[in-house]
């Protein structure tokens, strides 16, 4: 089956590091891939493997896709509604954003957190303290509307299995035939960096290192454990008994364009 694109735009999404990772994959088969931070699932959706477990701490994602594994084509034809001229304006955007904060329907909420996924800044995900969705209107001219990639997800749907937990959840489910592949929230390159409330509660330097633990424990019942992360002194710390591969990404999440750059990041190899 051919690869395809991640339907969700993603900070820090790995569609472009693929074959870098892909590179540094262990030989072994490839009979399952765990994500315990799957948030786009970029990697899962562009290598082949028997089976996919994709886990994550926010519920709307893991709703999200629940839903389209079991409506399929139905759910996309229900969530383009959302995608008109006219609801690509300010007024209608903080509206259809206050609806979905209100929602308890699984179906309208996992819908218009697509259309905010393609109509807020930079297609951010950030909570407040309350749980509350609370990125601005994005300004673009034309919000695409992702039904080929959400295909895409669907061909795959029936191989793949969905948990909404702790990354340890699904660390835990993994046997001698998985490869696990994390994606965690990033060490802030300054203390002023840092990208916030992902989810409610956040990803702390205590999780870094707590992941870094797991992950050790982890390669030894496994194929293997592979970490993305910044490249800092504390990552290269945490990591010092992984073998450590280095590649310098361009960051695209900055306020301004004029201030992206480059940036050093480590990819983490337990288990070799």
């Amino acid at each position: 089956m051919a690869s395809s694109k991640p339907f969700l735009k993603w900070a820090g999404g790995k569609t472009k590091l693929v074959p870098f990772i892909q590179f540094n994959l262990p030989a072994e088969p490839r009979k399952r891939l765990i994500e315990p931070f799957a948030g786009s699932a970029a990697l899962s959706l562009s290598l082949e493997f028997d089976a996919y477990l994709l886990n994550d701490t926010n519920p709307d994602l893991i709703g999200l896709y629940r839903i389209l594994k079991q409506e399929k084509q139905h759910f996309i034809d229900f969530s383009r509604q959302f995608f008109t001229p006219e609801n690509n304006q300010e007024s209608r955007f903080y509206a259809l954003r206050e609806q979905f904060n209100q929602s308890v329907d699984l179906a309208e909420r996992s819908a218009l957190f697509i259309y905010l996924n393609r109509h807020a800044f930079n297609g951010l995900c950030r909570y407040n303290s309350k749980g509350w969705f609370n990125v601005p209107f994005g300004r673009y001219k034309s919000p695409y509307f992702p039904e080929v990639e959400m295909q895409g997800f669907i061909q795959k749907s029936d191989r793949i299995d969905i948990l909404c937990g702790d990354f340890q959840t699904a660390l835990a489910l993994a046997t001698d035939d998985d490869l696990v592949y994390c994606d965690p929230p990033y060490v802030p390159l300054s203390e002023t960096a840092s990208f916030t409330a992902y989810t409610k509660g956040g990803f702390n330097m205590e999780d870094q290192s707590r992941l870094a633990q797991a992950a050790r424990d982890t390669a030894e019942q496994s194929q293997g454990v592979l970490i993305s992360n910044h490249d800092t002194v504390f990552t290269r710390e945490i990591y010092k008994d992984a073998r450590l591969a280095l590649i310098d990404v361009q960051r695209n999440i900055a306020a301004k364009g004029s201030s992206r750059q480059k940036v050093g990041e480590l990819l983490s190899v337990y288990g070799e």
